[in-house]
């Protein structure tokens, strides 16, 4: 049975859609459709999604802002949840003069609770301020940046399980993180909310970190062009944009399509003019790993998540 017709019987008219093109859910700006997209708005509606989908066969993708992730032009041929607005929401659990203790949706925005704990006069969350994606997924990839990383914020994530459906809460150290990994990626765990535990610091100290952060990215890195932050992982031993360079690579293009290496920061492929179709810049991140491995004898290892490929 059709999965929009099975779920608008069971009373949730509206809220599977057909057909969606994953180019506007994607910071790449390319990708094709998804044979269904749904954004559930609270936990019920995110339960029986999986659910249904489960008992029709049909496969799943969750979606947090779309930063960190390239569909392929044939699309998704099946449900791709996003998990957004429903799940948007940021609370203070406790505070005192040593310590605050937040809770985020998934769904929130990185910046926002990063900004938010700033402003709290609290440190820590620095880093979060200038990541374009959600909290859900900087929990399941261990997102991070200038040698911090979100295990070294979170104490708990509750998350749910695809395949029982049950929903569970665990601690820091069960989310076995490392870099850009966690037990959620490994596992296929929906993240559901995170709370994270700040220590108190001086506000004026914390705000000038974080716009000294904010101008190293602006000075560093293409934020003007379509991209999905740092294209590849950071390899042991080595930085991904340096091998890059030394492969002559940096400001590379194969082609006129406008997927190009960044000639800001080699780390980076970019969407020139938001042109390029994700056939193109797959075949880019496919170029530049085997230059750099003939180069610098060195594969690197595509971060952004690639799907349909």
């Amino acid at each position: 049975m059709d999965l929009v017709l099975e779920m608008e019987k069971l009373g949730y008219k509206g809220l599977v859609r057909y057909d969606v093109s994953m180019k506007k859910y994607s910071t790449f700006k390319a990708g094709g459709a998804a044979k269904f997209f749904a954004e559930p708005m609270n936990e019920d509606e995110l339960v029986q999604l999986l659910y249904t989908a489960r008992g029709l066969e049909t496969d799943v993708f969750i979606l947090g802002n779309g930063s960190n992730v390239l569909f392929a032009d044939s699309g998704f041929d099946g449900l791709v949840i996003k998990i957004g607005k429903g799940f948007s929401s940021i609370d203070i659990i406790s505070k005192n003069e040593d310590e605050l203790v937040i809770e985020a949706g998934a769904g929130a925005l990185l910046s926002t609770f990063g900004n938010m704990i700033a402003n709290e006069s609290y440190e820590g969350a620095e880093f979060c301020c200038g990541i374009p994606g959600s909290v859900g997924g900087a929990v399941f990839m261990n997102a991070g940046a200038y040698g911090r990383e979100m295990k070294d914020i979170v104490t708990e994530v509750t998350y749910i399980d695809p395949k029982t459906l049950n929903v569970r809460t665990i601690g820091n150290e069960e989310c076995d993180f490392g870099y850009r990994r966690s037990v959620f990626e490994r596992e296929g765990y929906i993240v559901i909310k995170a709370v994270a535990k700040l220590k108190r610091g001086d506000l004026s100290t914390i705000l000038n970190y974080v716009n000294e952060l904010k101008n190293k990215r602006t000075a560093s890195q293409p934020l003007e062009l379509p991209s999905a932050g740092s294209t590849f992982k950071r390899p042991e031993g080595h930085y991904a944009g340096a091998l890059i360079e030394e492969a002559g690579l940096k400001g590379f293009a194969i082609d006129h399509s406008g997927a190009q290496v960044s000639a800001k920061h080699a780390g980076f492929i970019v969407n020139v003019g938001g042109n390029a179709t994700a056939t193109d810049i797959k075949r880019l991140i496919d170029y530049v790993s085997d230059k750099v491995y003939e180069r610098c004898g060195v594969r690197l290892e595509p971060e952004v998540r690639l799907i349909g490929f």
